[in-house]
């Protein structure tokens, strides 16, 4: 049974995950407004293995104009009006909009990337060395075009972030596949992005270092 989207009343996408610690897991899927419809508790539940799944599903709807969030948004399960819900999760601040009566949460992609830490902030010297190619990238919270010199989206305030590859490697190693034997690391991944993007690029398509990361780890 699908569910409607919260925020543009389109029916969710139910995707089936690995629950840890045995069995599994449906979740509800936007791709057009990128958010994931969480029941109470089932964040927490996700084996690593549906991580990386969910990586997969992200990647592969990637190429979809993303759509803003609607300002009044509804619980499909009570209809009470979400709660816009700003939390910490170990050092990342994320933030996520809960139902009052404890149905679930909406969580836009980038934040639950944010909450299980497989993103962070760009160090000086990575935006020092990105600047050399573009000038500016697209924001991975809201799509919107942040210049380099700036530390954050003006429009949503996010900081400049990328996919964290050793959060991403640690994941892999829980894995039994032969994932876990790749030899992944940020420093190589922003050097794959930084050689695959053109000068040109920054007048013309934005660079999202978050979509570019998920996509260079899935490369087999």
């Amino acid at each position: 049974m699908t569910i409607p989207c919260p925020s543009c009343s389109a029916p969710m996408q139910r995707h089936a995950f690995e629950r840890k610690p045995v069995g599994a897991l449906d979740l509800d899927l936007c791709f057009d407004c990128k958010a994931i419809w969480f029941d109470q508790f089932e964040s927490a539940q996700l084996a690593p293995g549906a991580v990386i799944q969910l990586f997969a599903e992200i990647n592969a709807h990637d190429g979809q104009p993303r759509r803003a969030l609607g300002e009044n948004m509804h619980c499909p399960t009570c209809r009470e009006r979400l709660l816009f819900t700003l939390d910490v999760q170990r050092s990342n601040r994320i933030s996520y909009y809960r139902c009052p009566d404890s149905h679930g949460r909406l969580t836009t992609f980038i934040e639950f990337l944010r909450e299980k830490n497989f993103v962070r902030s760009l160090t000086p010297p990575e935006v020092a060395r990105l600047r050399v190619n573009v000038a500016q990238v697209r924001c991975s919270s809201c799509g919107a075009p942040v210049d380099l010199t700036r530390g954050t989206c003006p429009y949503c305030q996010a900081p400049i972030s990328i996919l964290d590859a050793d959060a991403v490697k640690n994941t892999l190693a829980e894995l039994r596949s032969a994932q876990q034997t790749r030899h992944i690391d940020t420093e190589g991944m922003l050097k794959s992005v930084l050689a695959t993007t053109q000068p040109e690029e920054s007048s013309g398509g934005l660079v999202d270092l978050v979509s570019e990361g998920i996509e260079f780890l899935l490369r087999p």
